[in-house]
């Protein structure tokens, strides 16, 4: 931890990923004691990263002391998470996904269309160039922190928006928060509702089911062999991700880790049979559930309320709008369209995640809703594909089609 100036506190990422930690604890402590928590499926990290990006606002507002994070162990276990979910995915499962995928697609593409169409249109409306609505768009909000400060930039130039970066962070900041506290609440509206229950027999992909305690078949033995086997995805992954960039298809490194991770489980274990293969392994599944867990707590730990509270106004009203028109699509669109069964309504709260936040929010709601009443395994398998490799791709050409109106 370092003093910077008077004012402002940097802490190295030893720290950082030791105060997650805390934090991630914290969030268990209280979803534990609030059953409000609990009955709406509030992720548990959310709730820690809350209250903790709470605190460091009551310390800037106190002492005019700003608390900045280095999150490199956080973008380490974002890879972490989506390697351990692609070792879950077997052949027949993306297979059987097959048509949910395509449908998915389909509502995606729709719903950033509109998104876009609502953000520039809402800012046009209140005096705002265009662009403003982008940022709070599918820029920010499909898109996340890093979508938004790449296009930062070029939004900044074409329509002369000064403080782009910053609008586009915020707007970031505030739609993981909104993302991660609505998803929980919409799936829990549609399960009441339609009555609805899981039909699966598989365990779950990320985590442990609330009332279940199969600790007894975790050993240090498979704890170690699935960190050992993550480790091993990663590196080729790594290694496909920078062929792929010479090649001129630039994707975030941790979709590379998890097709190869895909790779690994569908070929290794009929290879290799008396390999222990950790996929649908309680101890992945602790992993995958641990590393998510830490991502979001440092995300939103990390958020500087202050920066955010500097854009309110417009900023405020154009988010307004985007939950409005999400919501609607996903009771009015997504739901039925994706069946109106169990399936549906975990998909709808992961749907809320990746729509507003990213694609961690809305892995990280689907498994609080899981966890309470059952898995939904095919959600867990579409949803990053959809939400992690076709919205940047389709982000792009959406974003520059509105920049020429």
């Amino acid at each position: 931890m370092e003093f910077l100036s008077d004012s402002v506190i940097q802490v190295d990422s030893f720290i950082t990923l030791t105060l997650g930690i805390i934090v991630l604890f914290i969030g268990i402590k209280i979803t534990a004691r609030i059953r409000f928590l609990q009955k709406y499926n509030i992720p548990e990290p959310v709730t820690g990263g809350i209250f903790a990006s709470l605190a460091a606002l009551a310390l800037y507002l106190v002492g005019g002391w700003e608390v900045e994070y280095d999150l490199f162990t956080r973008d380490v276990f974002l890879i972490y998470f989506f390697t351990a979910i692609g070792i879950n995915a077997r052949i027949a499962q993306l297979l059987s996904g097959g048509k949910p995928l395509l449908l998915l697609l389909g509502l995606t593409l729709t719903y950033l269309v509109i998104q876009d169409t609502v953000g520039y249109f809402s800012a046009l409306a209140i005096g705002q160039p265009g662009g403003v609505g982008l940022l709070v768009g599918s820029a920010a909000l499909a898109g996340g922190h890093g979508t938004a400060i790449a296009w930062a930039p070029t939004i900044a130039e074409a329509q002369g928006v000064t403080n782009a970066l910053e609008i586009g962070v915020a707007a970031a900041t505030i739609g993981l928060v909104i993302a991660s506290l609505i998803g929980g609440p919409i799936a829990s509206f549609l399960l009441s509702r339609h009555k609805l229950e899981s039909e699966e027999d598989s365990k779950l992909l990320v985590g442990i089911e609330y009332d279940k305690e199969e600790r007894t078949s975790i050993t240090h033995l498979n704890i170690m062999g699935s960190i050992l086997i993550i480790h091993v995805a990663m590196i080729f992954g790594y290694m496909l991700n920078e062929i792929l960039a010479e090649m001129g298809l630039k994707l975030p490194l941790f979709v590379s880790c998890m097709m190869i991770a895909i790779l690994m489980t569908n070929t290794i274990p009929m290879l290799f049979k008396k390999v222990s293969w950790p996929a649908g392994s309680n101890a992945l599944a602790i992993i995958s559930d641990f590393s998510l867990g830490l991502f979001i707590a440092m995300s939103l730990m990390g958020m500087q309320l202050w920066e955010v509270a500097d854009l309110a106004g417009p900023l405020f009203f154009l988010l307004a709008a985007q939950v409005a028109v999400t919501v609607l699509f996903i009771l009015f669109v997504v739901f039925p369209v994706m069946g109106r069964n169990y399936f549906a309504a975990v998909l709808s709260a992961g749907f809320a995640g990746f729509g507003l936040g990213a694609t961690p929010t809305a892995i990280a709601n689907m498994s609080a809703v899981a966890k309470s009443h059952g898995p939904s395994p095919t959600a867990f398998i579409i949803v990053p594909l959809v939400g992690a490799f076709f919205v940047d791709i389709a982000n792009s050409f959406l974003l520059q089609f509105f920049l020429s109106l």
